[in-house]
């Protein structure tokens, strides 16, 4: 069963039942907002000072409505990792096993290639505790590869649990070999993993493929 409470409602809980004062509510949603942008561009190890400077409000605040920051990131990365969850859920009522894995697999890179909080966080690299999105996230992984292979379009010598390592390679850094790819090249990449799963012909490539780096001129004597 996934836990479709947000991360503000987990952080609010009270176990008196009481409700939060308004103004502790307003400054909590600031502070997830804030440490969602700030975890997928800094990542899990952001600082409670730079979540609370974007948030526009100070450390105090911070400590006097969360309980720590790995709180507020558990909190937010499960919000983040449950609408994962959601999406793996739609793909799984789609009649088609085989476009229902690949628009999942498309939604999971792209997530982990846009948020360097959530590529951490799904990499083991971080102590944050997040089994229970973990292994929702795993059971449908699971089905959606099973039912694709059911349905005769992925072939069935791999094992579902090569699949998140073989999504996890699909994301790559900006330059290698002296050469640059474009924000898309995750695509491209994704593309021959999918086209490598599949039974039948492949499919066209999107983007462009990376290009040489132009030679930086040698300097001259007396530059």
């Amino acid at each position: 069963m996934v836990d479709t409470q947000s991360a503000v409602q987990r952080l609010l809980a009270d176990e008196s039942g009481r409700r939060p004062r308004l103004d502790a509510q307003r400054n909590v949603e600031r502070l997830v907002v804030a440490a969602r942008v700030a975890v997928a561009e800094v990542g899990v190890d952001v600082t409670a000072h730079e979540i609370a400077r974007r948030a526009g409000v100070g450390v105090g605040t911070f400590y006097r409505r969360v309980p720590s920051r790995e709180a507020l990131l558990e909190a937010v990365l499960s919000e983040v990792l449950g609408e994962l969850v959601g999406k793996a859920d739609r793909a799984l009522e789609h009649p088609d096993p085989w476009e229902a894995f690949c628009g999942f697999a498309t939604d999971y890179v792209r997530l982990r290639t846009e948020s360097c909080g959530i590529n951490d966080a799904l990499g083991g690299d971080c102590a944050l505790i997040l089994e229970r999105p973990f292994a929702e996230l795993r059971v449908r992984m699971r089905k959606l590869v099973e039912r694709a292979q059911e349905a005769g379009a992925m072939r069935t010598d791999v094992a579902w649990e090569d699949l998140p390592f073989m999504l996890a390679a699909v994301a790559t850094v900006a330059r290698t070999l002296g050469m640059r790819s474009d924000k898309g090249q995750w695509d491209r990449n994704l593309q021959i993993v999918l086209d490598g799963l599949r039974t039948d012909r492949p499919s066209p490539l999107p983007g462009t493929p990376p290009v040489i780096d132009a030679p930086v001129p040698a300097a001259t004597e007396g530059d």
